[in-house]
């Protein structure tokens, strides 16, 4: 059993930053690929930013320079760091691992269970 936990979302003026954290558990062998998406109201997910184990790392246009995602291998946890926030990036926020299982040799796709992330004054 692997379960993705994330955290940190919340209410936020535009102008500001949040930190989203997500936790990966559970039966373990290794994680390849994390990253984070967003669905706003009426349209569909679409990546955020992603970052491979070895820590290369890919960004929508959208929020290259204000977003960075990272790693800490060690915790099996991702972050994002957001900042520069605007009303437009008002959505759920999921996190999203490709997940080896321990005792097999196959990779699972996983989902946490989405954090709200909502920018207004």
């Amino acid at each position: 059993q692997v379960q993705l936990v994330e955290s940190g979302g919340g209410l936020v003026q535009p102008g500001g930053s949040l930190r989203l954290s997500c936790a990966a558990s559970g039966s373990i062998f290794s994680i390849n690929a994390m990253g984070w998406y967003r669905q706003a109201p009426g349209k569909q997910r679409e990546l955020v930013a992603a970052i491979t184990s070895g820590g290369s790392t890919n960004y929508a246009d959208s929020v290259k320079g204000r977003f960075t995602i990272s790693r800490d291998n060690a915790k099996n946890t991702v972050y994002l760091q957001m900042n520069s926030l605007k009303p437009e990036d008002t959505a759920v926020y999921y996190c999203n691992a490709d997940i080896t299982v321990a005792g097999t040799i196959y990779e699972y796709d996983y989902w946490g269970q989405g954090t709200h992330v909502t920018v207004s004054s």
